[in-house]
């Protein structure tokens, strides 16, 4: 296989860009020579705009691109998994488990630290278990039964996130925030999380492109091949949904970037999972760092959530992708 190398380092440059752009663009605004030289220095707190930098935007950017990279990723390998275009990583309810585990750890307490992640990703296991349970027919999983399941309980677990929005009483202004989306404040263990769980999509999924290819046009035609379809499907899933729990348990609910940056690929390098995820990877990165700098600028003195810009971005790409499939 022959990877176009010029496409993805065109698009690791631009993301380079994007991010100088991001961390020196502000109410407080650097000059290149000063960005380059505080990034020369590194954290040490001396003066104003080191601290802006290092400990205000610097976190904020690289967790928007690593939210960009597993959202991405694993929107990829999901499309190849149920041969859809349209499936994206909350397809299958996995988001709105983790809402549901999120928003219950902010109702008892316990969100501090790693405990809102922890009942994130617990949340979004749960809610895949339940999907999975509720498609198998015979024993096998149906994929496309798999993502009616999702839709299903993923509205049913809405709700409960919605009730658990209603309880929360004088907590329910600090649940919806975490639930549209953000990736303010955010502390540097915040990033390192979002860090490993862009590593573990990406090193767990990316090794699976032959394997998906082959899934992708026929599962009789991937058992020829010689591929475990069962194994394949539960590391996908398992992987999948892990990542994206914790992910939403750190950040909220950012959607249809799993769903946009997957087609843009595919359209610069094809159709092969092996070529398609690591670009995806990459435009997922510009695409939530291009939505939160948008959340900061679109109206002046107030910010918008991260999740509810991407959903006004990524909607019309969805109604486009319907109106042409017909």
């Amino acid at each position: 296989m022959r990877y176009p190398w010029k496409i993805l380092a065109l698009s690791l440059a631009l993301l380079l860009a994007c991010l100088l752009c991001y961390i020196a663009l502000g109410s407080t605004g650097m000059s290149l020579s000063t960005l380059l030289h505080e990034l020369r220095l590194g954290d040490n707190g001396l003066t104003a705009e080191n601290v802006i930098l290092w400990r205000l935007r610097m976190p904020r950017a690289l967790a928007a691109t690593f939210v960009g990279v597993t959202l991405a990723t694993v929107g990829t390998a999901f499309q190849a998994l149920f041969r859809n275009p349209l499936a994206e990583p909350y397809v299958i309810g996995v988001s709105s488990g983790a809402a549901v585990g999120g928003t219950l750890s902010i109702l008892i307490g316990i969100e501090a630290g790693f405990g809102r992640m922890g009942l994130a990703a617990a949340g979004a296991l749960l809610s895949l278990l339940l999907v999975v349970s509720l498609a198998k027919r015979r024993g096998a999983v149906d994929v496309q039964t798999l993502i009616v399941a999702g839709v299903v309980v993923g509205a049913l677990l809405s709700g409960w996130t919605t009730l658990n929005l209603v309880l929360a009483g004088k907590d329910s202004a600090k649940v919806l925030f975490w639930l549209l989306g953000s990736v303010v404040p955010m502390y540097w263990p915040w990033v390192a999380v979002l860090a490993a769980m862009a590593l573990a999509s990406f090193a767990f999924l990316l090794p699976q492109g032959r394997a998906l290819n082959a899934l992708a046009v026929d599962e009789f035609i991937a058992e020829r091949m010689g591929v475990d379809v069962r194994r394949l499907k539960w590391t996908v899933l398992i992987v999948g949904s892990l990542v994206i729990g914790v992910t939403v348990g750190v950040v909220g609910v950012v959607g249809f970037v799993g769903l946009v940056a997957p087609h843009i690929s595919r359209k610069l390098v094809g159709n092969d999972v092996r070529r398609a995820l690591p670009l995806a990877a990459v435009i997922g990165s510009l695409l939530v760092l291009a939505a939160d700098l948008g959340a900061q600028r679109l109206r002046p003195g107030m910010e918008l959530p991260l999740g509810a810009v991407t959903a006004v971005l990524g909607a019309p790409f969805l109604l486009s992708l319907l109106r042409r499939g017909n």
